[in-house]
């Protein structure tokens, strides 16, 4: 279990504290950046001094996708990461899985807000994990993890209602507007049958159908709340189905 304490100049150590890698990148001469995903503080930037030393410990170990323990101290945006320790149970993604897990990883560095702890988040994606390390089609592993992520941060309302609390019917077409939710009309900002809301609260994914529409209104919905920069390993994920 995680622990934290003051020091006298009010900055706060953490100790212990089960984390994911999500993105490291190089910072002054011998240092790194790490943005993790931690248990009870949510998204949390730190440094980790001297880690690109050629010997140093903590290059091995801050790799994405491995399950950690983390200690830091500090207080602001950035605190300084004093221990990784390794969880054991080291997760083998390759291929397509592992640029899902990085589109995953993607997700929470641009929709996460730093230090907003979301514990039901963090299960699902260690969740996430697992599932794409043992499935030859993604598809409803992430469609499963966007709803998630969206519904955690108030982005994704009430699937199976209508904003007006008419339960959705299967065999009727709903629109989904922005911001509000399911509307009986068609004429929100994604268009969708009942049957794949039901199917999407229910996470059923086995109807093609409810995949294709839950792909469309899941990408509409990130796009809304990414604003016009694009996600990197989105552009490769389809540049490779295009080969």
């Amino acid at each position: 279990m995680a622990v934290f304490t003051l020091t006298q100049n009010m900055s706060q150590r953490i100790d212990n504290e089960p984390a994911y890698i999500l993105h490291t990148r190089p910072w002054k001469e011998t240092s790194l950046i790490v943005d993790a995903f931690t248990a009870g503080h949510g998204r949390v930037g730190l440094v980790a001094r001297g880690a690109r030393r050629a010997h140093a410990v903590l290059k091995t170990r801050l790799l994405a996708f491995q399950p950690l323990i983390l200690s830091w101290a500090g207080k602001g945006g950035l605190k300084t990461l004093h221990a990784a320790e390794w969880q054991g149970g080291a997760l083998q993604l390759s291929g397509r899985a592992l640029i899902c897990g990085f589109y995953v990883n993607e997700l929470i560095l641009r929709l996460l807000p730093p230090d907003d702890p979301h514990p039901a988040l963090f299960r699902h994606y260690e969740q996430t994990l697992h599932a794409l390390a043992g499935v030859d089609e993604p598809g409803p592993v992430l469609r499963r993890f966007e709803l998630a992520l969206l519904s955690e941060l108030g982005y994704a309302q009430t699937l199976d209602r209508t904003v007006e609390g008419v339960p959705v019917e299967p065999s009727a077409r709903y629109g989904y507007v922005f911001g509000q939710g399911v509307v009986q009309t068609q004429d929100g900002d994604v268009l969708c049958s009942g049957k794949a809301l039901l199917d999407m609260t229910a996470g059923n994914y086995t109807d093609a159908r409810t995949l294709a529409e839950s792909k469309r209104l899941m990408r509409a919905l990130i796009n809304h709340y990414l604003g016009d920069k694009p996600l990197h390993t989105r552009q490769l994920l389809l540049d490779l189905q295009a080969l």
